[in-house]
Parts: C-alpha cells; sequence; structure tokens
C-alpha cells in the first residue's frame, strides 16, 4: 500500500507505523522514547502528526492506504517546542562534564525546537547518584524516556528495570488551562517517576549494558567509562563483535590514553542501538590487546626453517579467526602437506556438510536477522542466553513484537527464557533424545516425506484416546510426542494460522555422538517441511573456518599452535611469538547470518602476523586483508576488495554489512538409515557451557570480565549436593580431578550446574566427551 507523508510517495506494509515508514524513507520524525524494533510507550509524543486532519502519534498510529500525512504545522512545532521546555525543567546544566554531551539527543532536540526560553518551573527533588555494578544512574539527568525499561523487556527479554515513583512535586492542575495539552501530558508523567531496578535495589540482570547505549541523556552510562572521555574526543572504529557468531556491529571508540602516554586506547564500545544489540562480552570485553607486541626475529626464523625443513606437521587452532588468516592456514596446509587442527569448527564443518547432502544446499537457509518477522520458531539443542545470547534477544523480540509463537527444546531449563512470553513453550527434556525432537517436527511438520521416512515413522505411531465433546475418540499420535512430555493441545495452539517457520539448531546437536545423524534429520526438515533452519556456529568464525579450511584429525609431529598451546605457539598471550587480538587486526569474519562481515584495527599491533609468516614460506602479500578477494576460491565467497564492504543498516533497519555468501546446491540422493539411530538417554549432572558474558579467554581477559572460573549450579543442585554458594568442591571422573567453587545461579530451574573454558587456569578436556558429563561432586574442594 501507499501513504504520502509530507507529499512523498512512501510504499508502506500492512499495520507498520508512521514512523516507521517515514523513517525508512528518510522523512525525519523527531522522537525520543521510541526504538525501533520496540513497542512504543508515548512518553515523550513529540512524534506526533497530523494524519487524515487528526492528531496522532506516528510511533504508534498504522499507517492506511492512500494516508496524507504532515510532519509538520505551526502547532505541532509549538507544542513541541513546550514538550522540550518541560524535559529542560531542573534539568542539571553541566554539559560540559557530562558523558553523553557531544551526542545527547536532548542537546540536539533542544536545538532543533528552537528552546530559547523557559516558561515553566518547579520545585526540584534530591536525587543522588546510584552505581548497579557495570551501570550508573544519574536521575537528575533522567528524563524518563523508558527507553532502558523497554529495550530490556523487548530485545534482552529480562524486563530488569521499571518505573519508580520520584516523589517530587505534582505539576499544577491549573498548568492544564494555560500550557499545550501534550506538554501538560509529558511533564506529568515525567514528574512521577524516576528509573529502578525490578526486584531490590540492585539492578539483577546479565549487564549486556544495553540499556546505557539506548539512554539519550547521560543518565545511564557505563561505570567503567563515567568521566572517562569527552564524547566528541574519540574516533569510531567500525568493527564486528569478536567474541561470538553474530559479529554484530560495533564501533571502538578509541583515542590516546593521555597527555604523556600516547597509545591508542579503546575507551568503550557503542552500537546502532536501533538495529544492532550487543551481549555483554561485545559490550564489555573490548582490553585484550596484545598491547606490549615485539618481533622475536630469533624465535620467528627458528618457525620458518620447521616449516621449511618439513617439521612442522600440525597447525592447531580455533575459530576466533579472520577468514583471511583461515585462509592463509589453508595455503600453507596445502603447501606443506600439514593437518590442520580445529576440533570445535571440525564437529561444525562435519555438522553442515552432512546437513547438505540431506537439504540439497551447502548453507542452512535461514538467518536470525529476519526471525522477528517468523510466525512459529522452535529452538533445539541450544542453552540460549549462553550460548548465543543474540538468538536469545531475537526470539524474545520476535514473541513480544511480531506476537510469534515458539517452542524451545532444552535439557536445562532457564527460567528467564521461559517467561518470554506466554506463547513460548518450554520443553525440559533428557539428554540423548534430541533425535525423538526432529522426528517429531518431520512428523507434524513433513510434507512430500520419501517413503522410507512415511514407513520409519508409521512404525512410531501409538493409539491414543481423545474427547471432542463427551465422547471419547482413538487418534494415532508419535510417541515421541508423548516419550518428550509435549503438551499437544498447547502446541495446536501455538500453531494455529502460523504461516512462517524457522527452527534454531544449537551446540548440543553439533556435539552429540549421534551428530551426523541429527544433522541428516535437519536436512530432511530444511527439505520436507516449510521450516527455515539456522545451525548456530559455536564461535565466532565457526562457519568462515568450516567454509574455507580443510580440517583434520591431529596427526603425531610437530605442533605449531596459532592462538593454541603447541610446541611452538604464536599467540596472543604467552607463545613463543607474539600475535594480535582481534582489537588489532583488519580482516572479515562469517556470522551466524552467513554474512562475510568486516571488522577493523581499533588498536596498533608491532609484532609478527600470520601474514609475515606466510610470505617468508612464499605467499606474497602486502597486507592480510589482501586476501579477502582470494577468499573467492570458495565457492560460497565473492571476489570483493575489504575496502569495498560496507558495514551499516540504514533507517530502514535493512543491513548493508558486507555480503551474504552464496548457497551452492548438493547432490540430495543420501539415504537415511533409520535402523542405525540411537536414542540412548544418559543422566549427567554437569554441562559443559561459559557464563551468559563469557565465550573465550579473551572475554576473560578484558579487565571488565575477568573473573575466576567456577561450577555455575542452580539452587537445586546445590541441595541435591548439600552445597552452599561459592563452597568449594572437588569433580571426579575416573582419575581427574578438579577443585573449583561452586556459584549459583538462579536463573535455572533444573537440578543441574555448567562449567566453561573460558577460564585459562582450568583444563576441562577431560571432563566432556560432548556437552554432558556425570560427575561425582566432592565436598572440600580446596
Amino acid at each position: 500500500m501507499s501513504v504520502f507523508i509530507d507529499g512523498i510517495h512512501c510504499k508502506a506494509n500492512e499495520s507498520e507505523s508512521i514512523l516507521n515508514i517515514a523513517r525508512r524513507n528518510g522523512i525525519y520524525i523527531p522522537a525520543i522514547c521510541y526504538l525501533s524494533g520496540c513497542s512504543p510507550t508515548l512518553a515523550c509524543r513529540l512524534c506526533m502528526v497530523e494524519a487524515e486532519g487528526k492528531r496522532v502519534y506516528s510511533c504508534n498510529a498504522k499507517a492506511k492506504d492512500g494516508m496524507a500525512v504532515i510532519t509538520n504545522s505551526p502547532e505541532i512545532v509549538a507544542e513541541r517546542n513546550a514538550i522540550m521546555q518541560t524535559y529542560c525543567i531542573n534539568h542539571p546544566l553541566e554539559c560540559g562534564v557530562c558523558d553523553k554531551s557531544g551526542e545527547c539527543e536532548l542537546q540536539n532536540l533542544t536545538a532543533l525546537m528552537n528552546v530559547t526560553s523557559q516558561n515553566y518551573a518547579i520545585k526540584d527533588t534530591h536525587k543522588p547518584h546510584v552505581k548497579w555494578g557495570k551501570i550508573s544512574y544519574d536521575p537528575a539527568l533522567c528524563i524518563v524516556c523508558e527507553r532502558c525499561i523497554t529495550v530490556c523487556k523487548d530485545k534482552i527479554g529480562e524486563s530488569a528495570l521499571k518505573t519508580t515513583p520520584r516523589g517530587g512535586d505534582q505539576v499544577a492542575k491549573e498548568m492544564k488551562d494555560i500550557m499545550p495539552k501534550d506538554a501538560f501530558a509529558v511533564w506529568s508523567k515525567f514528574q512521577k517517576s524516576l528509573i529502578a531496578p525490578s526486584a531490590g535495589a540492585n539492578l539483577d540482570c546479565s549487564f549486556c549494558g544495553e540499556c546505557t547505549s539506548v539512554c539519550p541523556v547521560g543518565a545511564l552510562v557505563g561505570s567503567e567509562f563515567k568521566y572517562g572521555s569527552n564524547i566528541w574526543e574519540l574516533e569510531k572504529i567500525p568493527a564486528a563483535n569478536p567474541h561470538s557468531s553474530d559479529c554484530e556491529l560495533i564501533y571502538y571508540d578509541v583515542k590516546t590514553a593521555g597527555i604523556e602516554d600516547r597509545r591508542r586506547k579503546i575507551y568503550r564500545v557503542s552500537n546502532d542501538f536501533h538495529f544492532a544489540t550487543l551481549n555483554p562480552a561485545a559490550r564489555y570485553g573490548y582490553d585484550f590487546a596484545n598491547e606490549n607486541a615485539c618481533k622475536n626475529e630469533a624465535a620467528f626464523e627458528k618457525i620458518v626453517d620447521k616449516f621449511k625443513q618439513g617439521e612442522v606437521k600440525n597447525i592447531i587452532f580455533n575459530s576466533f579467526i579472520t577468514n583471511e588468516e583461515a585462509l592463509i592456514l589453508q595455503n600453507l596446509k596445502r603447501k606443506f602437506g600439514l593437518n590442520l587442527v580445529n576440533s570445535e569448527a571440525k564437529r561444525y564443518q562435519n555438522f553442515l556438510n552432512q546437513f547438505a547432502k540431506f537439504s540439497g544446499e551447502s548453507l542452512y537457509n535461514a538467518d536470525v536477522a529476519s526471525l522477528v518477522k517468523t510466525d512459529f520458531i522452535i529452538s533445539a539443542g541450544s542453552f540460549l542466553r549462553y550460548d548465543a545470547p543474540n538468538v536469545g534477544y531475537a526470539l524474545n523480540n520476535a514473541l513480544k513484537i511480531n506476537k510469534s509463537s515458539a517452542i524451545c527444546f532444552h535439557t536445562i531449563v532457564d527460567e528467564v527464557v521461559k517467561s518470554y512470553s506466554k506463547n513460548l513453550l518450554f520443553v525440559e527434556h533428557k539428554a540423548g533424545v534430541e533425535a525423538k525432537i526432529l522426528l517429531w517436527i518431520l512428523y507434524e511438520f513433513g510434507e512430500n516425506l520419501d517413503e522410507d521416512t512415511k514407513e520409519f515413522l508409521s512404525r512410531k505411531l501409538i493409539d491414543i484416546e481423545v474427547f471432542e465433546g463427551e465422547e471419547p475418540k482413538i487418534q494415532k499420535r508419535l510417541k515421541f510426542a508423548a516419550e518428550l512430555g509435549l503438551d499437544e493441545a498447547k502446541i495446536t495452539e501455538l500453531r494455529a494460522k502460523k504461516e512462517s517457520f524457522t527452527l534454531i539448531i544449537g551446540e548440543d546437536f553439533i556435539y552429540h555422538k549421534e551428530a551426523l545423524n541429527l544433522a541428516a534429520l535437519v536436512g530432511m526438515i530444511a527439505k520436507f517441511s516449510k521450516f527455515k533452519v539456522v545451525i548456530v556456529p559455536p564461535r565466532t568464525n565457526s562457519l568462515g573456518v568450516a567454509k574455507i579450511c580443510e580440517l583434520d584429525e591431529p596427526q603425531t609431529g610437530f605442533s605449531f599452535g596459532y592462538n593454541e598451546k603447541a610446541d611452538f605457539s604464536m599467540s596472543v598471550y604467552g607463545g613463543e611469538l607474539d600475535a594480535p587480538a582481534l582489537t588489532q587486526q583488519e580482516g572479515t569474519f562469517v556470522s551466524y547470518d552467513k554474512r562475510v562481515v568486516p571488522t577493523n584495527a581499533a588498536l596498533p599491533y608491532l609484532g609478527y602476523t600470520l601474514n609475515d609468516l606466510a610470505n617468508e614460506l612464499g605467499f606474497k602479500s602486502r597486507y592480510t586483508i589482501d586476501y579477502t578477494p582470494k577468499l573467492a576460491k570458495v565457492s560460497e565467497f565473492s571476489d570483493v576488495n575489504f575496502d569495498d564492504l560496507q558495514n551499516y543498516y540504514d533507517n530502514g533497519g535493512n543491513s548493508h554489512r558486507g555480503y551474504l555468501l552464496k548457497s551452492v546446491q548438493v547432490k540430495d540422493n543420501a539415504k537415511f538409515d533409520f535402523e542405525n539411530l540411537k536414542f540412548d538417554e544418559r543422566e549427567f549432572n554437569v554441562y559443559r557451557a561459559n557464563p551468559i558474558h563469557q565465550f573465550s579467554k579473551f572475554t576473560n581477559r578484558a579487565s571488565q570480565l575477568n573473573e575466576a572460573g567456577a561450577l555455575y549450579a542452580s539452587q537445586a543442585f546445590l541441595d541435591k549436593f548439600s552445597l552452599i554458594d561459592n563452597e568449594a568442591v572437588k569433580l571426579k571422573k575416573e582419575d581427574k580431578i578438579l577443585a573449583i567453587h561452586v556459584k549459583l545461579d538462579k536463573n535455572l530451574s533444573s537440578c543441574a550446574a555448567y562449567l566453561g573454558d573460558f577460564d585459562e587456569k582450568i583444563d576441562i578436556s577431560a571432563f566432556f566427551a560432548s556437552r554432558y558429563a556425570n560427575l561425582e561432586i566432592l565436598k572440600g574442594g580446596r
């Protein structure tokens, strides 16, 4: 349909708000409370427009076909000016030291609305600063726009903030007759409230920091950044989140450390908060650079010689690496006949290749970016907020804004995810039965299944008695539904009238001992149902590595490690040679949305790079990013120079970040062997996962995230083993023992605990063959 805004013809979608249509078409309508992708609050009313001769609020008003909208008129201009005057009442005039000055929306709109006088006044109240951990709140600066509340509810899904009584004087009722009505309403509401934690005096959340990003004034800021720098002194370096596979757009805000110390320093990470939501690691895990790197010529010559002499047999590395570096390693493998060893990426590669054999496509066919527009979503095998927080954000946003429905399958109940929406059904299941979930999806949603699949599923049907009115009736049901404890009546309600479907597959499936069978079933779902599939990469660039590198099992012989322990290591921390951190590199990652996205160096690096090593070994490229167009050697990549890659969102929220990988058709004539499919339930009490804000040793090196590793446990787990929070325990598996403290994670309601690999001092590899372990829990660990 079409609307006309200020005479400009604009195409619009059904039920789309006037404000979003205007933004997408480059038409400016002021709004200080509304966030794209969130529900409107009508707190500021600045977005008022005239539509079909009536005053409406464009953030909330839905467009109609042929509608004519006027965004400015003398009456609207006067009303907006009065509203801005109310926001400036008693607002401290301390812009010179305010952390937001220079990017403050109150400053900008006060100037835009031409506020040159103040016609209103009211007695102020004392409002002391509050520090909530990583976040500081100055209520004297707060204009109660409620953005922080909205983003936490509608995007993050934690609802950790609320409004609380201000305790100040109320606006005199007679003011209603002498000032514009919207200005009076905004002022009256503003005088009643401030912001506070939803429960208790302390902020209880995952500390993603998104509330500080969306705050239009200096009320909410990062505690570490507070009074750290003037905004206008900072240079914004566009990059991609280096810690997790969302690879979201971030900006490193950089300047020199001081007058005497001229080294560049990252002061904070910021984001385009309307369209780019950051997890805690992206927000706070920025200071992990190799600042004291140097060129150890003797060590460099030694490893070059070992490559030339054929002594190096293995290159061991991880997926916190750029695509260009991965291509360099692949080139070294081919030239010197080496084994490339990356166990996590190898598992992901195997899963993806098996999926392709049964789906017919080399890549999965969905993305997280479009999740918010999906009607019905199933998540399986992902400990969502811990494995991939941004996937959890997207799921919550779909439920809140699109009114989608969802089923979340997992072995551990996360109460935060469970409480996202009444339209989400959380199904707790036992470990080892993941194939039953996929078979149930195939049975319920599959179309035009092959004969083998139909025959197998027909053998798994059972008769159940259902009531239609008072009369019992026998119906056929898949027995796996009963074994999984599915509430089929609820599921029928959730899927009613749904037209678009997405299946999210997580890390549990990739590390499963039946991973290849699970991958095949996922491929069949992609081929034979309406479900589009996302297979979430476990690490930042697992997908890029899986596509670029031919990965192997380690062989006997000398090993070169890139950010991994080996006979000779090139590492950001503690190797024979220094390596650059991802904050010190240019290059690209492949995100979980299959986008090849650029990242830029925020800080200098003075040591050797992989490109230096490759050049000594016969590959001549001046810069590492000279390999960016050479990625096209892999069929899914494109021949694009690094400097030609864009990295931004437009006003409509469309991504202009890098480019999309091209899926390649694959022969899909593979036959699934149902007879060898196993459903072995297994007991476990410890799960392999990191806390929400940790992904690796790199996040844990960041000053605001650094902590000692622990066994994180639910209250039910503590009760079962007669433990208390922070008590020392020993974990035992055969002859392996790990002494560690146990910490309460109150968000879990299952009787379970999880153990991570982010602390370099703790080696958990001996305890896990998959994501599940059944360990002895012994009291008195230290």
